[in-house]
Formats: C-alpha cells, structure tokens, sequence
C-alpha cells in the first residue's frame, strides 16, 4: 500500500522539476540526433536506445509532443518549432489512421497541445494554423468513433484486436470524440446518418465502466473492488459480454497495472471534461447526475485499488497477478524493487496512475469533498516524488530516455534483460516518458500558477 505522505506540496518539488526538465531537454536532442526515423515510431529502450517493434503505430505523438511539452515548462523556443515541423511533415497519417484505437493518444499528444497553447496564448495566433490543428482533431476523432461496436446498451471502440474487443486503454483515447464533438464536428455514417461523438464517447466510457472495471459486486470469483481487466471479450454476433481477458498483463483475472493507470487517468479527465458542459448537452446521452456517478465510480475505485495494491513508494509491479510476486515476500510493504530477480516493476503505470490519481483530487476538492480529495492528491504526489528520484529518473547522459524501468510487454516478451539481470529493466518507452513529463508539467503548473492542465484547454 502506497506510504502516502500527507504533508508534501507541489512546490517542496520545484528543484526536482527543474533538474527533470534539464534532463529531458538533453534526452530529446539525442533521440533527434540518434534516432533513424524512417525505422517508423520509437517505441522503447534498448540498451538505453530508442528502438521500434512493429504492432501498431501508436506512440509517434508522443515523440514530438514532449518537444511541445518541454517547450511549455521551459519556454525554449528551439522545442516548439521542431514539435510543429514534425507533426507537419508526419502526423497526418495518424488523424486518418483506420486500424488503430489511439488516436487521442498521437493527435491529441501533437495537435491538440499545438491548439492548446494557442488558446492559452503561449504561442502567437494564427487563425489558418488554429484551423489547421482543429481540422486535425475533428476527423482524428471521427475516425475514432467509427470503430464502432454495439451492444445492447449501447457500445465500444474497439481494440485492432478487432471489433469483439474493448481495451481499457482506450478510456484515455476517447477525449479525442470530446474534442471533436466540442469543435463542432459530428460522424457520419451510412445514408448520411449523424453521429453524436459525445454521446458515443460517453457510451464507450461506460461500456469501459461497466465491463473494465470491477466493484466487488460479486462478477465472478476475482471481483474486487477498483481492479481492471486489459480487454473486455464480447460476442459480436448479439453483442453479449463473454469474458476478461489480458493482451499485455498475466491474466483476465488479474490486473495489468498500466492498463489500472489509463483508466485512473482517463476516467478522472472525463470527469473534469463533463463538468464544462451543460445539462442540455448532456441530455443528448442521458442523466447528467447519472453520467457523474459511473464516471466518479469508476474513477474511484479505479485509484482506491492502485492505492491499496502498490508497493509504498507508489511504483507498482507490472501485474498484480504476476506469477512470482510471492517470491518477493511482503512486497507491498517495501519500496519497488526494479532490480529484483523475478518480477519487473512499471514506471510508466506509475506516471499515468499519479495523474489520475491528482485530476481525481482537485475534481472532489472543487466539489468540496476537501477530506477524500486529499488521499488522492497526496498520493499522486507521493508518486511523482518517487519517479523525480533515482532509480526512476535517468541521469546517463548516453541513455535517452527519461523515466527508467518501464515495461511494454512482459508476455511476450519484447522488453529488454540487460547484461547481468534476470528481469527486464533499466529501460524506458516513449509513453512512459511522454506521461513523465506531461505529470511533471501538471504539477509545474501549479507551481507557476498557470492555468489549470486539461486536454480541453485547447477549446476556445
């Protein structure tokens, strides 16, 4: 169970964000400098070097939208304009890319920080440019939504496993059909047929509420409160759920913890998102008081369960199933061990989670719920002091990712056991590094007192 310390706040970190944002400007010049582009997308480390592994194209937004990031904590010119050339010269495939459900991971990471700092003038107007970025993101959420599957209440988005799939990654992607709806934009499908995209993202998040996310309600016999499950398998031919299941974590019935994070983040940004729309808008889907309820419950129960099931410096084991965590004796009761001999740990589970665990706070301080809020506060920032520290943030000048001992797929296999280890470890992903810094920009915000951090910032 994660020691939160209750007295901690974002400003006692200010030094540790700087010396964080001089690291990773040193970071992106050699992924820039080192990085053969035309491999395709880095995706994670090895041996310190970024590298690619073919399975889907879903992490080049993260790339250039740390440029954009570090441009936005630091100011330094040089990061925005390499942040705007790349998304220029190579993001378009992405807004019309069919096979994948991320979008509002690469588009959002690109065009919607453009947009963003835009409105919140850190960068000059330019009304074609604004146009520009906000076409991006109107049919980047589209193509989303038109991964459609139904079921009887409603349906999903699903995964490029194909449409029987619900990932619960995509919680985090579907705030790219907010934006979208938000711009004005709506699908249309057969016979010229309106889509509503807020409606739609709505009922993804609660097809993922719903199927994703467990309550202790006595589902089946690993029903506890707050665990989730990688994929939701269903029949498509009437659109009945069949089971969990896992692609990247041990098993359905356990919990892949960096698909626990998506959902703490996703879920706890949705919030925040609903609470700038009107009641009307709302109505379009159902209950506005009904839709606050499944999002905060699953919010809830999602960062209770992260909370309870991860070791106390707030960085957890990359499943909370894994076969040999017994090995490790009272492993929640210590620090994470990333250099253990049986298990590896998931830092960027870690970065993902202390964001939800920090937007779920400040939405019940707003809502004057003062006391729950300050769990979850205090524990997200528990977690960033932990990843602003060695043996998380990486110091090696030769090695160019920023957050240390991030896993990608531990199944199958891909991440790398460096020479004289017996896990994997060592290494970082590029989402694991995005997620970083866009935690350590959440919380430098608060420090400079700049506008509260949300993907709808980009709205006008």
């Amino acid at each position: 169970m994660i020691a939160i310390d209750f007295e901690i706040q974002p400003t006692d970190l200010k030094k540790a964000l700087g010396r964080f944002w001089e690291l990773s400007a040193a970071k992106i010049h050699a992924i820039e400098k080192e990085y053969p582009q035309n491999q395709g997308s880095p995706v994670f480390t090895k041996d310190g070097k970024y590298t690619t592994r073919g399975w889907t194209e879903w992490t080049q937004g993260f790339q250039f939208g740390s440029s954009i990031l570090q441009f936005d904590a630091t100011g330094d010119m040089e990061f925005l304009e390499k942040g705007k050339m790349k998304t220029l010269q190579l993001m378009a495939p992405h807004i019309s890319h069919t096979g994948v459900h991320d979008h509002g991971f690469n588009n959002v990471s690109t065009y919607g920080n453009l947009l963003r700092l835009m409105v919140e003038e850190k960068i000059p107007y330019n009304e074609w440019e604004k146009n520009f970025y906000e076409l991006a993101l109107k049919i980047s959420g589209a193509v989303q939504a038109s991964r459609w599957t139904s079921i009887p209440e409603g349906g999903f988005i699903h995964s490029f496993n194909g449409p029987h799939s619900l990932f619960v990654d995509t919680i985090r992607t579907v705030r790219i059909l907010m934006l979208s709806y938000s711009l004005g934009h709506v699908l249309q499908e057969e016979n010229d047929k309106k889509v509503n995209l807020l409606v739609r993202g709505l009922q993804h998040a609660k097809a993922t509420a719903d199927y994703s996310v467990f309550y202790g309600e006595d589902r089946d016999r690993y029903d506890i409160w707050g665990r989730t499950a990688h994929e939701s398998v269903f029949n498509t031919r009437d659109g009945n759920f069949r089971c969990p299941n896992s692609q990247q974590g041990y098993t359905g019935f356990s919990t892949w913890t960096r698909g626990l994070a998506w959902a703490m983040c996703g879920f706890a940004e949705e919030l925040e998102y609903i609470d700038t729309l009107s009641d009307d808008a709302l109505k379009a889907y159902g209950s506005p008081v009904e839709i606050e309820a499944f999002l905060l419950k699953a919010a809830t129960a999602s960062c209770d369960f992260y909370i309870d099931h991860t070791p106390i410096d707030g960085v957890p084991y990359w499943d909370t199933g894994a076969p040999n965590l017994h090995k490790l004796g009272d492993y929640l009761d210590n620090p994470a061990d990333p250099y253990n001999a049986y298990e590896p740990v998931d830092s960027s589970a870690a970065a993902i989670g202390a964001q939800g665990l920090l937007r779920l706070g400040h939405y019940l301080e707003r809502k004057g719920q003062t006391e729950k809020a300050k769990k979850y506060w205090q524990a997200g920032l528990t977690v960033l002091k932990t990843l602003l520290e060695e043996p998380y943030l990486s110091t090696d000048k030769d090695h160019q990712g920023i957050l240390l001992h991030s896993i990608y797929h531990q199944p199958n296999g891909w991440d790398n056991v460096p020479r004289g280890q017996k896990i994997a470890c060592n290494e970082s992903s590029m989402w694991g590094d995005y997620h970083a810094r866009e935690l350590a920009l959440y919380v430098q915000r608060i420090v400079d007192k700049d506008p509260y951090y949300t993907f709808f910032n980009c709205l006008s």
